[in-house]
């Protein structure tokens, strides 16, 4: 998947906008992204002092050396970024050599005889290029309405970060440039979807006058709503997310050029790297999963900052009491084959307290019924679990019947324990599963799910059908999450029919919305990078 471009805009000064952009790129790189920032703020640049204790050097070049590359004929933007120190693939292009010959370098750029002379498709072989580098990137926008600001609001991004503060100039100012920027991106010779805007409230200080704050949230809900429209879930209100897209005010923070999220490596909720997480974890979702989101925030950004990272465990076998002699067996065959597994019993609570999982994937042993704790533990696994290659794997003892179970275990693959077949079969075909040789989720002979997705991405339907795939989709995220092959299968039935052409009626027809192809192309990369197969698949749910 290409890299997604979000610029960062404030219609006023002294909104917290670099500061903002920085500590993001800094979070979203420590969770394992490969993140580029770009100082656009060419007329009062200032993203660098921020890098400054962790540049390998000086800039000598950035920005505004593009135009000067272009001018030449030359074509290299990836020679002025710089790569910080001590923080994971973040790279830095600074708005341009700190010299004093700078200011007249900025002066002298006709943006608009640029433009005519074919700078805009130069300036798209860059963002292509930085989108295929990068996962993300970041650029720091210009104040106000000027040319610099066209290039980073209707250009560039894939998404607008807009931020002000609580009062009507500054955001309306911000609302108002995002009508404009989705306006002037409609007239660009350029391939590009509907910008989406996430509306951020920063420097808002709730502590002094509780009564006067809770005022201005309204206020701004009631300004900001229509720009949520495009991509939050329907299910959740702009006034609950507008709180977690809010950065508070802390004094401490305001002095110099300051990196709060490398000192408070596990911020409190009254601490200003805790909000700056929630909104980092929003843009590493693409503005994706808001439900989960508006469910449980500390499940929501363990989630994305466990995306990339490296588990100490391959396998958690979770076991009741009386499976576990069963499980200790089981957890010693698992590592004779190289498997790195971890045993927990029911009742451990300090499975609960961390804020991350330490395990890849789960493995239930189910003595006869899942236990209570079990069900908590399942739960919380799949609350960490969003848009991630992790599994859940029941192994049922014997005498155990699987129609007895609830769906979200009982529909799952199952491996079984009997007379003939002990831990030690067990764990051979647990490696199998955990090596990607049996597929996650079944495949049908009538129904292929990537091509029906794919089909579904394409296809142009009334407003009313869109509403149905919409809720389909949504209902097979969590189905090919948790591997439920008759839940996957019976919605893939009714996504075909749902999608299947229709005469027109006099009935305007639509493309898919931006969200839901979202939603699509997440689910095509979860099948994808599960469909690593080189047996053919078994039918029989019962693997044992």
């Amino acid at each position: 998947m290409p890299g997604a471009v979000f610029t960062f805009y404030s219609y006023k000064g002294g909104v917290g906008r670099s500061f903002t952009l920085a500590n993001i790129a800094v979070l979203l790189a420590r969770w394992g992204h490969r993140v580029l920032c770009l100082d656009w703020d060419l007329e009062a640049p200032g993203l660098a002092d921020y890098f400054r204790d962790r540049l390998p050097r000086r800039p000598d070049g950035g920005v505004v050396d593009l135009v000067a590359d272009f001018r030449q004929g030359r074509f290299a933007p990836e020679t002025h970024a710089l790569r910080l120190k001590d923080v994971g693939a973040l790279d830095f292009i600074a708005a341009g050599r700190e010299e004093d010959g700078y200011v007249g370098q900025v002066q002298e750029i006709d943006w608009e005889v640029l433009y005519e002379d074919g700078f805009g498709e130069y300036l798209d072989k860059c963002r292509e290029q930085w989108a295929a580098n990068y996962d993300f990137v970041l650029i720091d926008s210009r104040t106000g309405i000027s040319d610099i600001g066209g290039i980073c609001t209707a250009h560039l991004p894939d998404h607008l970060v807009v931020l002000f503060t609580a009062n009507r100039q500054s955001i309306r100012g911000a609302t108002d440039l995002a009508r404009r920027a989705d306006a002037a991106r409609n007239l660009l010779p350029f391939d590009r979807a509907r910008l989406t805007v996430l509306p951020v409230l920063s420097r808002f200080d709730n502590r002094e006058e509780y009564d006067r704050s809770e005022t201005w949230r309204r206020i701004v809900v009631d300004e900001t709503a229509e720009l949520y429209r495009t991509w939050l879930d329907q299910t959740v209100e702009p006034a609950t997310m507008a709180r977690h897209l809010t950065l508070p005010y802390v004094s401490y923070w305001s002095f110099g050029e300051q990196l709060p999220v490398l000192s408070e490596q596990t911020p409190s909720a009254d601490q200003i790297g805790f909000a700056l997480e929630t909104v980092a974890a929003v843009i590493a979702c693409r503005l994706d999963r808001t439900d989960l989101l508006a469910e449980n925030r500390d499940a929501y950004v363990a989630a994305v900052r466990a995306r990339r990272q490296e588990f100490r465990h391959d396998l958690r076998v979770s076991t009741p009491r009386p499976a576990f002699e069963t499980a200790t067996e089981l957890v010693t065959e698992l590592e004779a084959r190289g498997v790195r597994a971890v045993k927990s019993l029911s009742g451990d609570r300090s499975l609960l307290a961390r804020v991350e999982d330490d395990a890849r994937h789960l493995c239930l042993v189910v003595d006869g019924k899942v236990s209570r704790w079990q069900a908590a533990e399942v739960e919380l696994f799949l609350h960490r679990t969003l848009g991630q290659d992790r599994r859940v794997i029941p192994v049922l003892t014997p005498g155990t019947e699987p129609t007895a179970l609830p769906g979200y275990v009982g529909n799952l693959r199952y491996l079984r324990l009997s007379g003939t077949r002990g831990p030690a079969e067990v764990a051979r075909d647990l490696v199998a599963q955990l090596k990607g040789l049996t597929p996650l989720v079944e495949a049908d002979d009538d129904v292929d799910l990537a091509t029906l997705l794919g089909q579904a991405r394409g296809a142009r339907l009334r407003p009313s059908r869109w509403d149905l795939v919409d809720e389909l989709v949504t209902a097979l995220q969590p189905a090919v999450g948790a591997g439920d092959a008759d839940r996957t299968r019976d919605l893939a039935t009714d996504l075909a029919v749902a999608i299947k052409p229709r005469p027109p009626n006099g009935d305007t027809h639509l493309a898919a919305p931006v969200k839901l192809r979202r939603s699509i192309d997440w689910l095509l990369s979860i099948l994808e990078a599960r469909a690593r197969t080189t047996t053919k698949p078994n039918h029989r749910k019962d693997l044992g």
